[in-house]
């Protein structure tokens, strides 16, 4: 289970896609580009058991769901080279968005004198693509990938531990929040020690998947999220 809030959040890491990014069901469409460069079927029970593992693993570092589902190392590559061109391309297509409120939370929790990073399981060449296409790339000081992180993506906790490193933000782990919409986002939150993990609605799993994960908190959306903090910050517990 997820830590109750004892002291002042200090640094906030937020997901992108799903969290603080709509982007309307892209990655199943990338993956399904990905997936046809390497011979599976569309429709196929083998596409629909792949697709099925994507879902459930949202969140993660790309590259390792293709190392799952296509074994060899020069397959998985391929893979996810073809998911990440894929995605780019809508990207730059304008398919995606921010979720509605997400930039005024980011701006909110700053000005409030938090830090904020952004984090991703895609690769950075995507994570820049994403940044440009909203024209976000000076919204926050830091963001991160799973490659900024020693190649570890969710669950593992290395992405938020690497924001706590370098941005000094917060004095210990628990004035960490952590911010997403999978499991694994959660996961990631408790296994780095968050004083907060909070789940959003906005993306992949339910409520049900993100408080079995360590969810201490569900939010309707990214932009709750301000008044939680504060609320919390003042009352010196957990917010709820």
């Amino acid at each position: 289970m997820a830590k109750e809030m004892t002291t002042d959040t200090r640094l906030v890491v937020l997901d992108m896609a799903g969290t603080t990014v709509a982007d309307g069901g892209l990655v199943e469409r990338a993956f399904a580009v990905a997936a046809g460069e390497l011979g599976v079927e569309p429709g196929s029970a083998d596409h629909a058991e792949k697709l099925d593992y994507v879902r459930a693993t949202m969140g993660e570092s790309k590259i390792s769901v293709f190392r799952h589902l296509f074994g060899e190392e020069p397959l998985a590559q391929r893979a996810n080279s073809a998911f990440e061109k894929a995605y780019g391309e809508l990207v730059d297509g304008g398919h995606i968005a921010p979720v509605a409120g997400a930039r005024e939370a980011i701006e909110a929790l700053t000005a409030s004198g938090r830090t904020v990073v952004l984090s991703t399981g895609f690769a950075r060449v995507t994570q820049d693509a994403i940044l440009d296409a909203l024209g976000w790339q000076d919204l926050v000081p830091l963001t991160l990938c799973p490659a900024d992180a020693g190649g570890r993506g969710r669950p593992y906790p290395d992405m938020v531990l690497e924001a706590f490193l370098r941005t000094g933000a917060a004095d210990g782990v628990q004035q960490i929040a952590v911010v997403g919409d999978t499991s694994y986002d959660m996961l990631s939150g408790v296994r780095a020690g968050a004083g907060l993990v909070a789940g959003v609605l906005t993306g992949a799993h339910d409520e049900a998947a993100l408080r079995a994960a360590g969810a201490g908190h569900v939010l309707g959306s990214v932009a709750e999220l301000p008044a939680l903090l504060l609320g919390s910050d003042r009352s010196g517990g957990d917010g709820r």
